[in-house]
């Protein structure tokens, strides 16, 4: 038998070189085709730019290579590190960090930046003349001098400041009277006027401009200031005595950066609020372009009531401020201190307090002295004033707009068909007292089919941005409108001829930036704005339904009158009357149906 033939298998090599040819054809079609691109493109370029490409190149691709080698980690620092990172650090003043960060304070547009500098001169100015308890008269002018560079002029009949206190005033963040004043004021922080002068110095690089005389028998200061934003200081560039023609008072100029719009965020629709909210307010306003000025008069003569100052309440205090006040007082006892740095608090509410601490596992005597007092029993005596009743802290450092004044005001505004306005009793948020005033205006010019026109204020002070992210328009929001009789959709504000105002009055107004836009969301001040809403909405309801019955017995009337001629005639036919008898018996039963319908 012939032996069985194995089939030979072909070798793998050869599978590999079949391989390795297609791909340098491939290799070689691609490098056809780069080389053709090339110098397709060299016919376009110039062939002194192929060299300084290449060193290019080059270059490029040694940096490459230096910047890949990453630096090795360490396990410990190289001596000397800490003492370099030390030279570093440096003091931020706040000047500069406002400079910065200047959309903090409302200077994020030149729109709002004109709005935020005329808001603060006018917060300034009504501050400075109702603590001298002077009738306001203002004079307010916005100047263009280019279409984003405006000048303003804002002077006042107040007081006057003292030179001494003028560049500090003007020309240095967080200095002021406000601060520390736990009483109702427009101005809190001591930034505004001098955060605007500081604005346009960096925009426009010109200085302020101040004037200010305390009395006819005194020459008036003129100063021309800026600000050292890295040490937060005045300079006074130039400094005079020259005559005005205004008793006393003071005038500030301010060139800046800003654009001036009309419209619903406005200076114009403004100051319409700065008037509806301080009726006791002059003013005469000059905005660009115009030649007359557009005066704003005053509905009453009389200044609201001055508010108090007052000390803080027990409440309001929290742990590290409590320990802070034991330190610095001047008293000699724990009970004394009690008496002596808060409100509303007698010998019978300490011994209370003290009765509190026995509960929580100490006693604290009320007769050691507050220095000596540790960090572990001021918590106990801090919890101690939590858990005791303390009667609420007085109201007298609050000045509310009024019910009479708020009517005035609207029906001047507005010319409207109703007025209503509600002003709630004063309550405590974290120990500050606070209090809220509502306003509605109905019919008359107002508009039927938009949505209501919402007038938010906080210490008379109007609030035109961030409305959706206030408290007082969560309030309207969230009221009952249906109930009483206006139009509302789902999470919208009511429909009709609807203007609302709300105002708070605090001594501390919650704000949810420093640029004052907007009230924080408060549980508590959130139920008495809604309280005051739904309470005017209450009274708005019963107009609206009297109205309707009113209408509705007209109506019905008219239909009844139409018919009174047919009877007359059908009478006049049964009994054989006269036309004379017919008439006097028509006009008969229209006095009778007219009677009946007023009854």
């Amino acid at each position: 038998m012939s032996p069985k033939k194995t089939p030979v298998k072909k070798s793998s090599k050869k599978k590999s070189s079949k391989k390795a040819k297609k791909n340098t054809q491939k290799s070689a079609r691609k490098k056809s085709s780069r080389t053709k691109t090339r110098r397709q493109a060299d016919l376009f370029s110039d062939p002194r730019s192929k060299k300084k490409d290449a060193g290019s190149r080059k270059k490029a691709s040694k940096k490459t290579r230096k910047s890949s080698k990453a630096p090795s980690a360490r396990s410990q620092p190289v001596d000397g590190t800490a003492e370099k990172l030390a030279t570093k650090q440096k003091d931020i003043s706040v000047s500069e960090f406002f400079a910065k960060n200047r959309h903090l304070l409302g200077f994020d547009s030149p729109a709002r930046a004109l709005l935020t500098t005329v808001r603060e001169a006018i917060d300034n100015s009504l501050d400075a003349c109702e603590e001298a308890s002077i009738l306001p008269d203002l004079f307010l002018e916005v100047k263009a001098i280019a279409v984003d560079h405006h000048r303003i002029i804002m002077r006042d009949n107040g007081p006057g400041i003292v030179r001494d206190q003028l560049p500090r005033i003007f020309a240095r963040l967080l200095y002021g009277s406000k601060f520390h004043a736990r009483k109702q004021t427009r101005g809190q922080q001591g930034i505004g006027i001098s955060a605007a002068g500081m604005y346009g110095t960096l925009t426009t690089g010109k200085p302020m401009r101040i004037v200010s005389r305390t009395s006819r028998r005194k020459p008036a200061i003129e100063l021309i200031l800026t600000m050292d934003m890295a040490k937060n200081q005045p300079v006074v560039r130039k400094e005079n005595e020259i005559d005005v023609d205004w008793g006393h008072g003071t005038e500030v100029q301010i060139d800046l950066e800003g654009t001036y719009k009309k419209g619903k965020h406005s200076i114009d629709s403004f100051l319409d609020q700065v008037a509806l909210a301080n009726p006791h307010l002059q003013l005469e306003y000059l905005s660009p372009g115009d030649k007359k000025p557009t005066i704003y008069n005053r509905v009453t003569k009389s200044l609201p009531e001055p508010p108090m100052e007052i000390l803080p309440h027990p409440h309001g205090v929290e742990l590290g401020l409590l320990m802070q006040m034991l330190k610095d007082t001047s008293a000699r006892t724990v009970s004394g201190f009690m008496c002596q740095e808060f409100c509303r608090v007698t010998q019978n509410v300490v011994r209370k307090i003290s009765d509190e601490t026995e509960g929580l596992g100490r006693r604290i005597d009320t007769n050691r002295h507050p220095g000596r007092i540790s960090a572990k029993d001021a918590k106990i005596l801090h919890k101690a004033i939590a858990q005791t009743r303390i009667m609420a802290p007085p109201t007298n450092c609050l000045s509310p707009i009024g019910e009479d004044l708020m009517s005035k005001s609207l029906r001047r505004n507005f010319e409207p068909e109703l007025v209503i306005t509600v002003t709630r009793q004063p309550t405590v948020y974290r120990g500050n007292p606070f209090q809220v005033e509502a306003g509605i205006a109905w019919g008359g010019e107002l508009p039927g089919d938009d949505l209501a026109s919402i007038f938010r204020f906080a210490n008379r002070v109007p609030l035109q941005y961030e409305q959706g992210a206030c408290a007082i328009t969560n309030a309207i929001v969230n009221s009952p409108w249906r109930n009483y009789e206006v139009q509302q959709a789902r999470g919208a504000l009511p429909t009709g001829p609807l203007a609302i105002l709300v105002h708070i009055a605090s001594v501390w107004v919650p704000f949810t930036s420093e640029s004052k836009k907007a009230v924080a969301h408060y549980e508590e001040i959130l139920k008495e704005m809604r309280l005051a809403i739904m309470e005017a909405g209450r009274k708005l309801a019963t107009h609206l339904r009297r109205k309707r019955r009113i209408a509705d017995a007209e109506r019905k009337k008219d239909y009844i009158k139409t018919y009174i001629p047919q009877i007359g005639i059908a009478l006049q036919n049964i009994l054989d009357l006269s036309d004379r008898q017919r008439t006097t018996t028509e006009n008969k039963l229209a006095d009778v149906l007219e009677r009946s319908r007023k009854m």
